[in-house]
């Protein structure tokens, strides 16, 4: 992904003043990319790890690292073995990492602002098959993303005084009753009393969520829900 990795103008993507490092993060995935032993993968993840897309030593995540997870993935499936595992685990700490406030959202290419934790998620989910053929690292990380589950609402129907919602979901769901955050056109609408009806079964992401206590109105068709506290996630 050369002609992707360099369209980027990383002085343009957002990031806390003091600690995001533009310069990092494009000379780091070139350095990456092209990492044949492990002295030339530590420099980039020096450079990504250290104001890139990420501060390790203080536990910080800045936007550049959900424009830079698909480029990571390429070089984790197609570069040299000590360049993988470099990528790997940069994306386990954007993952797990916290963003700064101001710096917690990104937009996806639709417009939708989600959480950056979300979107990371989303990426790992894309390589799903890549991924789980790796060794711990990589199913380690799917595991991880499965937490940040997203819901696409296509159809609402009331079910006495709740709302039954199918669609979509990739992640997992936990068991009980949930909080979410909806997006939709811009605007993001705290919703509580969520719980799985029908998890997905087989390779399908058909689903259903019950809203209790809401009518169907709540839940508009074509509609995101994550989860609340991802919106929270902030230093």
């Amino acid at each position: 992904m050369p002609e992707q990795r360099e369209a980027v103008d990383w002085d343009a993507v957002p990031g806390p003043p003091g600690w995001y490092e533009p310069e990092h993060v494009g000379r780091g995935l070139r350095v990456l990319s092209g990492a044949t032993n492990l002295v030339r993968a530590a420099e980039a993840g020096s450079l990504l790890g250290c104001g890139g897309i990420v501060h390790d030593h203080s536990g910080s995540v800045f936007p550049a690292a959900a424009i830079a997870a698909p480029l990571l993935l390429d070089v984790a499936r197609r570069g040299h073995p000590a360049a993988r595992d470099t990528a790997l685990v940069l994306l386990d700490e954007a993952l797990s990492f916290q963003p700064h406030p101001g710096y917690a959202r990104v937009a996806e290419p639709d417009g939708t602002e989600v959480p950056l934790c979300c979107a990371l998620a989303h990426h790992l989910r894309a390589h799903a098959d890549f991924l789980t053929g790796l060794s711990g690292a990589g199913r380690s990380l799917l595991a991880e993303a499965a937490a940040h589950w997203r819901f696409e609402i296509r159809e609402c129907v009331a079910t006495g005084d709740d709302t039954a919602a199918f669609g979509s979901l990739t992640g997992r769901f936990p068991d009980g009753v949930h909080a979410a955050r909806m997006h939709l056109g811009g605007t993001v609408t705290p919703l509580n009393g969520l719980t799985l009806e029908h998890p997905p079964e087989g390779d399908s992401p058909e689903a259903f969520l019950r809203l209790l206590a809401h009518p169907p109105a709540a839940l508009p068709p074509g509609a995101l829900l994550l989860p609340a506290e991802c919106g929270y996630r902030a230093r």
